[in-house]
């Protein structure tokens, strides 16, 4: 049964990707003769012209991150396995791929501006500071949230090595990500000055991650801080990271991060084909499992977020990304691909509460494990398939930096995309502007991670998943707004955007009232219940004025049809 359902998943999605992708390739008139941004400007800091299987590799494991781990780790012990397996299924397919395909698509053409730049662009100045808004109150609780994983993985590990007397299970994680970091920045200098051949950097460098993660059992002591003093640690990297050229850090680091993603596909599918386990938990739960957030409908969508769809995607394609394609052919790949290769991750993820224990899951209490416990644990057991149980410490512990890697990844890219916003909102593209962007950016969670205590992220976790695919489908309605003006088809960006929308506005109101019902004062509950309704009325206004903006011009706008 399991194997036949992994054949199955792997198989739509190469259906997808050569059959639909290649069908939204065509839409778009994809055009290797029109110089890419990166090639235009090439200024050695931003836009940089980067090789498509490293930038793939970068662009993967930027937005990969913990989403498409814990949100389907979540929502499968919630409602089952079924409901999950499908919803990833069909939306990473028919709208996550294709939102980032058109987000990566549409920057390209608008020399590399953010999707909030290119909605004032088509929908007016005031549309366009209502979406940069939106999209800084999502970063915000993506860097809140990520930072307080981070930390807490760093103090006590992923809690799957809790009680382990060999080594600090935390300080190994903690002390094998750093190592990682520095090994990153030495990959970008060779590749920056000694310029040698990718495959023979890869034989080295790839291997040396493996190395630092073993090496993390044995250096465990050396970085034993505690949650606060990480948090405002990752924060301060996140500065330093945001303001360096992209080739000494970004590129590198992400090049790496893919692997460790690659070698985690590649554990979960030995797991998934030669580990001859079995589906221990059930298909479906119910409707209504109970809580704040416990119905099906629209909470599935919203807590499984990045494994089929994700606005923050469209941010890294818009802020990132676009700025390093060489070739517009490289969009399909990097930008359609990479959105199904997380789909398989978080297949991966799915795979792994199906066929564990009650034991696995569950406490004593009757209370799940944290997620990073769950995905730990079962990467680990499936990694001793291949290197033996007795190495099942070092397996657990590649498992736990591979889901903190995963996130402290995504967290230099947040601040980057918020640095880039905040520019754009200022006008200021030079070094100064980037220093106040990166400043403007880091204030609210400095202060929020000094008044938040250890293990918010959980609270924030919801909200972050139903602003994070309401983002996605405001940036769908950008795009369509440009399709349109330029008389080109809009059913495949429209219909998405408008199930998208359906879904995340019903979640974000069900997040309002139930938050402010059970808030007792100025606590989470209020700022998660206000946080909502913001972004309820923000995205109310971006659809009022695309409808708007739309009725009263003419669709044939000769100047829009030219710069398609």
């Amino acid at each position: 049964m399991l194997t036949l359902l992994a054949i199955g998943f792997l198989a739509w999605l190469v259906f997808g990707y050569f059959a639909y992708g290649r069908w939204i390739a065509k839409q778009f008139r994809l055009d290797d003769n029109r110089v890419t941004p990166a090639n235009e400007v090439n200024d050695g800091e931003d836009f940089v012209p980067t090789q498509p299987f490293y930038l793939f590799g970068q662009h993967f494991s930027a937005i990969a991150a913990a989403g498409p781990i814990a949100g389907p780790i979540i929502a499968c012990i919630a409602f089952g396995w079924l409901p999950s397996l499908l919803w990833i299924a069909l939306g990473v397919v028919l709208i996550g791929a294709v939102h980032d395909f058109a987000a990566l698509t549409s920057s390209v053409r608008h020399k590399a501006q953010s999707i909030a730049e290119i909605t004032k662009d088509k929908l007016g100045l005031g549309a366009g500071r209502a979406m940069m808004a939106f999209i800084l109150l999502t970063l915000v609780y993506i860097i809140v949230a990520f930072t307080d994983i981070t930390a807490g993985t760093f103090v006590s590990g992923d809690e799957a090595l809790a009680g382990e007397t060999r080594f600090n299970p935390g300080g190994a994680v903690a002390i094998a990500s750093v190592m990682y970091l520095g090994l990153s920045i030495l990959l970008g200098l060779v590749e920056r000055y000694l310029k040698p051949p990718l495959w023979l950097s890869t034989i080295i460098f790839v291997p040396a991650v493996f190395g630092l993660a073993y090496l993390g059992t044995h250096l465990s002591n050396v970085l034993a801080f505690g949650h606060l003093t990480w948090s405002i640690i990752i924060l301060i990297y996140c500065i330093a990271a945001s303001l360096v050229p992209v080739w000494l850090l970004l590129q590198p680091r992400g090049y790496l991060g893919g692997f460790v993603l690659y070698s985690a596909l590649a554990v979960g599918v030995i797991g998934v084909f030669f580990g001859g386990y079995e589906i221990q938990q059930p298909s479906f739960k119910s409707w209504d499992v109970g809580g704040m957030t416990g119905m099906l409908f629209p909470f599935l969508f919203v807590t499984i977020a990045c494994g089929a769809c994700s606005g923050f995607h469209g941010l890294v394609c818009s802020g990132t990304t676009s700025k390093q394609i060489d070739k517009e052919s490289h969009v399909h790949p990097i930008g359609y691909g990479a959105m199904l290769a997380e789909g398989f991750v978080a297949f991966i993820a799915i795979v792994i509460v199906m066929t564990a224990s009650n034991e696995m899951i569950y406490g004593p209490d009757g209370k799940a494990f944290a997620a990073g416990k769950i995905y730990g644990n079962g990467i680990g057991e499936f990694m001793t398939l291949i290197i033996g149980r007795d190495n099942l410490p070092f397996a657990i512990t590649f498992g736990a930096m591979a889901f903190s890697t995963f996130v402290f990844d995504t967290l230099d890219v947040c601040m980057r995309l918020g640095r880039y916003i905040i520019q754009e909102l200022l006008g200021m593209p030079g070094r100064a502007g980037a220093m106040i962007g990166t400043v403007g950016t880091v204030a609210l969670p400095f202060v929020l991670i000094f008044f938040a205590k250890p293990g918010s992220w959980v609270d924030f976790w919801t909200l972050f998943g139903a602003s994070n695919q309401l983002l996605a489908a405001l940036t769908l309605l950008s795009i369509t707004a440009w399709l349109y003006q330029a008389r080109k088809r809009i059913a495949f960006t429209l219909l998405p955007m408008l199930f998208v929308l359906v879904i995340t506005l019903w979640a974000l109101a069900m997040l309002v009232y139930s938050n402010l019902q059970a808030s007792a004062g100025i606590d989470v509950k209020m700022v998660n219940g206000l946080a909502s309704l913001v972004l309820i009325l923000l995205a109310i206004y971006l659809v009022s004025t695309a409808l708007i903006k739309l009725f009263r011009e003419k669709r044939n706008v000769p100047t829009e049809a030219e710069s398609f």
